[in-house]
This record gives C-alpha cells, sequence and structure tokens, in this order.
C-alpha cells in the first residue's frame, strides 16, 4: 500500500511574516555554538549574532557583532576537542585525503589557498601533493596550534599559516612572486580548498566566506574549488525513540515549572505563574520545533530522499548561501512510502543531510580550461555510516501513521536563521 507524504516549503528568512507554521528556535546541539563557551553568553542587550546590513559579522559587522559570532561559534573551533572530532571522522577525512593526494598532477606547482584551516592538515596534505605555495588561513586562535603542525611536518617553507578573517586578509602578492589572472588583480589562487560544511551543510554560515574568498582571490577560468559540487537531500523517517524522548523533556522541564512557580509563591510570597506562556513557548521551541542531530539507519529512511538544493561552488552566489526560497523548482516534494515496509508503521519527522563532490568543474567557462580531476565523495547519508555532521531531524509533534485512509498529507515549513540557528518546523496533518 502507498501513500503520499507532501512535504513544501524551506523559508531562508529570519523573519516569521513569511510562513505562519514558521517559528525561530534554539540550536538542539552544538554547532555555531558550544557548551564550552556558553560561559561567555551575552545579554540579549549585548547580543548581536549578524551585522546590522543582515551579513556574518566577520564581513561588515561591528566590534559587538564580531565578538558575539566569536563567542557563539569560532570558539569551539579554538578548541583541539573540536578540532579531533573532526580529525576522527573516517569519512570525511578519507574524502579529503582523495581528493587532494589523488590529484597530484592537479596539485603541483599550484598556489592554494585552504579556508578555515582549523588544525592545519589540508594544507599539509596540499604541500605534500606538490603545491608550490599553499595559504593557510584561520580565524581564530587555532591558528597556533596550525602553525606548530606546520613545521613539525616540514612543508613550513610551502604553508603559511595567516590568522585573521578570510575577508579581510590580503596575500603578499608582489613579495611571494604570484602572478594574477589579470595584471593588477588578486585573483592569484588555483585551487581553494575548505571544510566549510555545517549540519545539514547550511546551519553554519561559513559558506558566505567561502563565496568572498573565491570571488577575491580564486582564479576564475583555471580556479578550482574543492568540495565542486554540494547536495542537499530531505526524507521522511521513523525515530519514534528520539521524538518521544524530546516529548518527554519537554514535558519535564513544564513540570518542573509548575514546581517552581508553586514554590516561589509559597516560600517567597511572588506569583511567576504569569510567565509561564512565554516559558512554554520556549521550550517548545527547543524541545519539540527545532532540529536535532541523529545518527540514523538507512532501515530508518521510509522513502527515497528528494533533492532540495544543488551548489556549484564555482558559481554559487552569496544569495545562494542563504538557504532555500518559497517557489525554488526543488522546494516543493512529495514522497511515496510503502506502509507495508514502513519501520514502524509511522512518519516521526524529516531528516536532512549533503553530500560533497570533488571533480572537474562543469560551468561554462571552467568546464572548457579548468584542469581535470580525478573525483572523490563524501556522503553524510544514513546509509554512508558515522560522520560528525551525522543528519539533522525535525520531528512530527506527534507521530504520523500510515494507516488505510484517502490521503495523509503533511506540510513543512522550515526556517533557515540568517542567525546560525538551523530551522525549525511545524508539521500538520490533513
Amino acid at each position: 500500500m502507498i501513500w503520499r507524504l507532501l512535504s513544501i516549503g524551506f523559508v531562508p528568512t529570519a523573519s516569521l511574516a513569511l510562513s505562519p507554521l514558521s517559528t525561530l528556535a534554539k540550536p538542539a546541539i552544538a554547532s555555531r555554538t558550544s557548551d564550552r563557551c556558553n560561559t561567555l553568553r551575552m545579554s540579549d542587550d549585548t547580543f548581536a549574532n549578524q551585522s546590522k546590513s543582515g551579513e556574518i559579522p566577520s564581513y561588515d559587522g561591528d566590534e559587538k557583532a564580531k565578538a558575539t559570532d566569536f563567542a557563539n561559534y569560532f570558539c569551539s573551533y579554538a578548541q583541539l576537542y573540536h578540532q579531533k572530532q573532526m580529525l576522527v571522522d573516517h569519512n570525511r577525512m578519507a574524502s579529503y585525503h582523495q581528493a587532494i593526494m589523488g590529484n597530484p598532477d592537479v596539485f603541483k606547482d599550484k598556489v592554494v589557498m585552504d579556508v578555515g584551516t582549523g588544525s592545519g592538515i589540508l594544507a599539509v596534505w596540499a604541500a605534500l601533493a606538490g603545491a608550490r605555495k599553499v595559504y593557510a588561513i584561520e580565524y581564530t586562535e587555532m591558528a597556533k596550534h596550525a602553525k606548530c603542525v606546520v613545521e613539525a611536518n616540514g612543508v613550513s617553507d610551502i604553508v603559511t599559516v595567516i590568522q585573521g578573517a578570510v575577508e579581510d586578509i590580503d596575500l603578499p602578492i608582489t613579495d611571494d612572486g604570484l602572478e594574477p589572472e589579470e595584471e593588477g588583480g588578486t585573483l592569484v589562487v588555483d585551487i581553494m580548498v575548505s571544510e566549510w560544511m555545517g549540519y545539514f551543510l547550511l546551519r553554519e554560515s561559513m559558506l558566505d566566506s567561502v563565496i568572498r574568498a573565491r570571488d577575491k582571490f580564486l582564479k576564475k577560468k583555471t580556479g578550482l574549488m574543492f568540495p565542486s559540487h554540494c547536495t542537499m537531500y530531505i526524507a521522511p523517517v521513523f525515530d519514534e525513540d528520539d521524538r518521544k524522548q524530546s516529548v518527554h523533556e519537554y514535558s519535564g522541564t513544564m513540570e518542573d515549572w509548575t514546581e517552581f512557580v508553586e514554590s516561589t509563591r509559597s516560600l517567597y510570597g511572588v506569583d511567576m505563574g504569569v510567565l509561564g506562556k512565554d516559558f512554554d513557548r520556549e521550550q517548545k521551541e527547543y524541545y519539540l520545533l527545532s532540529s536535532r542531530w541523529a545518527e540514523l539507519s538507512a532501515s530508518q529512511v521510509l522513502a527515497e530522499p528528494k533533492v532540495i538544493k544543488q551548489y556549484d561552488m564555482s558559481t554559487c552566489t552569496l544569495e545562494d548561501a542563504r538557504g532555500i526560497s518559497m517557489g525554488e523548482a526543488m522546494a516543493s516534494f512529495d514522497f511515496d512510502i510503502n506502509a507495508d515496509q514502513a519501520e514502524g508503521g509511522c512518519v516521526s519527522g524529516l531528516a536532512g543531510w549533503f553530500t560533497s563532490d570533488f571533480k572537474s568543474r562543469t560551468d561554462d567557462i571552467g568546464g572548457a580550461n579548468a584542469p581535470k580531476i580525478n573525483p572523490a565523495f563524501l556522503s553524510t547519508a544514513p546509509e554512508a555510516g558515522y560522520t560528525h555532521w551525522g543528519q539533522q531531524v525535525v520531528s512530527a509533534t506527534m507521530h504520523l501513521f500510515l494507516v488505510p485512509i484517502y490521503a495523509l498529507c503533511t506540510v513543512f515549513a522550515a526556517v533557515l536563521q540568517t542567525n546560525n540557528i538551523p530551522f525549525s518546523t511545524h508539521f500538520v496533518s490533513l
């Protein structure tokens, strides 16, 4: 028996006006925030997580916006424990290693930029693959560790670690004898490497920085992006244990609130019950309406995944980096679910993940002029096994049974926030 699950809409905006089904939510897991950084949390009056123009703070934010973005995002990447989490991700490491070390003819004598170098390992690989010069850009204090790694691996004569925002730096073009694609210009980089991808690809805002770096430094006709293409997927899933756990935790925190109100009234003579609705809203947003990290198995995916966004890293724009717009061709989709084969007999929610390709350029200009590369591939899909990205799941507030009714229709709305919050959702069964 086949039932159709209809899903509609992604709205990349911080405004609630575009969709009555949308709501702001706190991140369910650390991405551009970290528990270890929350000691730096600012008051709401001080908090400014984007610039006045709506861009990421490292691009055109004032000092307050930059300080907030550092506390909420860059702080975690400045710590070795976080770097180690990524370095022990075998799928991640193997894909980049194959892409770089598997293309020595492409890297030989080239100028490479590693945007967000972190520990510096990609820059070291680029040097070992034959690059003439590698610029490893890192905003955080991790740059000091990267310099140590570069020196310890004997490539300090090739790799230069530069600490700063990639939007602000200038390369020593004349001093290093670099040859711009156009006389007097800054397009001197042959290959741009970056591990910029966040949870569900776009949960972090680093894509903006990569695009700006590409437009400022990468040779337009022959330059290569690693990865070269990225694709976002979504599918209905069965994940009742985690969905029920979220509901249980929400119920528990509301019970705790009731006890708090009663004790405050009896012990201190103050009634805090007037704040109950706002507290309930906050907890629903956190526990029930925001996406969360999951490590799903292939058997939990109930239908063929749908592509909802594709990025050509050589040509994508800052507008593309904002997410998925309502009305885009791939923003509306439906799923056919075989109720007889569906694990658990119900839909718990929707899960999103991404893939990244390392392959030759496919655009009109680069396809004809850029070097051809031996391809590599990275997948964060359930069937690919563990990655630190996992999958992002947005749960229905109640499970949707696959029962023999005339039709099952679910409306899905999501917001990809500009303030580094992933997205939130409501499911409505029609």
